[in-house]
């Protein structure tokens, strides 16, 4: 039976097959089992109090009821559930460790359509979990649940401040004001479409804002970090020094320099590597990156002597990989940027505004910035309608991939993975030349869909 949990929690079509209030009921007795192991309900902390959780969303219609079935389920297990509402991930992230509690939950699919879902976890810090904690919550739902009675069950509250908890956080993480800078936040009908507009306008930058009117239906829907060409159109109409995009739980950050050009995740590291670096912060001239990340940050980053460490893709991954090594950057393709030093995940609103910091530092355009790197053709083919499980143990696949990887010697790369939010397979094209890579890429795409196609 495949794994419950993907690369970024528990992810589907609510009220589908996966993603029901049965489910998130389950999984938040089953968390508050194992996320609170030897201080139980009946288990009063040193602080005189029950454990607690924070949990939140992103505006989806049905974050509504699956967050009401997450807080039934850990307070019927005994844990106090402090409610932050919609706020982004990062923000619930930061409050489980600003206020000392146990765990956190957060309701949310990302940038994947409305009708999706997903629920995932903070331990104590607010860190992601790693594989083998999630894979115990997957077996605690068999397991019997918790179950206090009279004063040990948990109590609901409503978490009054977090927003404003989160958006004093990230102003603080500034060393220069914004004035003078003009951008367009485009907050993708999201979780940050209210935090993000109003801490560059308290930080100095005169903001533009679009896609900050969530009805719980029309997140991602044309806007926000997959939709760029909605915020290039608005920085090009308003003369904006530059657009910031982010997914409908504000993880991530994309960015569009004044004449539209878009700036991915591999470009925004590559220009933040390089600040910390040169204020002597960047720890051990050492930058994380997955995978994905496109062969022009490795040949820049190299040319600039920064070293990299690469992981799996996910910014988990990425920040267990920082964890080991003391290192204070790292990220990935996607625009899942990590600052060590202020956050235990991607913050796609922290990333934001440090690139525009940079900008006033240095005086330069983002264009000037960006130019510090070269994007090679990069194609992206996902396959679907596959067993992307399957996909490991295929050898003509593995075969097929080795002999594309030798021909393009070091002028290219080839890698095919399985999605770990959604049931499909993607392949990954790097060449210097974007037609050979496209080609590489249909073929490769071609042989998975023979090989892997669901009867």
């Amino acid at each position: 039976m495949p794994r419950l949990f993907g690369t970024d929690g528990v992810r589907g079509l609510a009220n589908g097959e996966v993603i029901t209030a049965d489910l998130a009921l389950g999984l938040a007795q089953a968390a508050a089992r194992v996320l609170t192991q030897g201080r139980h309900a009946d288990h009063v902390r040193g602080e005189g109090r029950r454990s607690r959780a924070v949990i939140a969303r992103d505006p989806r219609v049905s974050g509504e009821f699956i967050s009401a079935a997450v807080a039934a389920g850990l307070a019927s297990s005994g844990i106090d559930v402090l409610d932050a509402g919609v706020i982004p991930t990062p923000a619930a992230a930061f409050l489980v460790g600003d206020i000392g509690a146990d765990f956190g939950v957060m309701v949310s699919a990302s940038h994947n359509p409305a009708p999706d879902n997903g629920i995932k976890f903070f331990a104590i810090g607010g860190v992601k979990l790693p594989d083998e904690v999630e894979d115990r919550i997957e077996a605690a739902l068999a397991q019997p649940k918790l179950a206090p009675t009279g004063a040990g069950v948990g109590r609901i509250r409503r978490f009054s401040d977090a927003e404003d908890r989160y958006l004093l956080h990230l102003l603080g993480t500034l060393d220069v004001r914004l004035d003078g800078i003009s951008v367009v936040i485009d907050a993708a009908h999201g979780a940050a479409a209210g935090v993000s507009p109003q801490v560059f306008a308290d930080a100095g930058a005169t903001v533009t804002v679009i896609g900050a009117d969530p009805d719980g239906l029309n997140i991602n829907d044309g806007v926000g970090s997959t939709h760029l060409e909605t915020l290039q159109e608005a920085v090009r109409l308003t003369g904006a020094d530059l657009g910031i995009a982010h997914d409908g739980d504000a993880d991530r950050c994309l960015a569009v320099d004044a004449t539209g050009a878009v700036i991915d995740g591999d470009q925004i590291m590559a220009i933040l590597a390089l600040s910390l670096k040169r204020r002597g912060l960047l720890a051990h001239d050492t930058l994380a990156v997955t995978t994905m990340s496109n062969l022009g940050l490795r040949i820049a980053m190299e040319q600039h002597e920064v070293h990299l460490v690469e992981t799996a893709v996910g910014d988990r991954y990425v920040l267990e990989a920082m964890n080991e090594g003391g290192l204070t950057l790292g990220g990935e393709q996607s625009g899942h940027i990590i600052f060590r030093e202020h956050a235990t995940t991607g913050d796609g609103i922290l990333t934001g505004l440090q690139l525009a910091a940079e900008m006033v530092r240095t005086g330069k355009s983002l264009a000037e910035l960006a130019a510090v790197m070269t994007v090679l053709p990069q194609v992206l083919v996902n396959v679907r309608g596959v067993d992307h499980h399957a996909l490991a143990g295929d050898e003509v696949i593995a075969d097929a991939v080795r002999a594309h990887t030798a021909a393009l010697g070091g002028e290219g790369r080839v890698l095919l993975r399985p999605s770990g939010t959604e049931p499909l397979v993607r392949v990954m094209v790097e060449a210097r030349d974007a037609e050979r890579a496209q080609s590489i890429a249909d073929e490769l795409a071609g042989i998975v869909r023979e090989r892997l196609a669901l009867s």
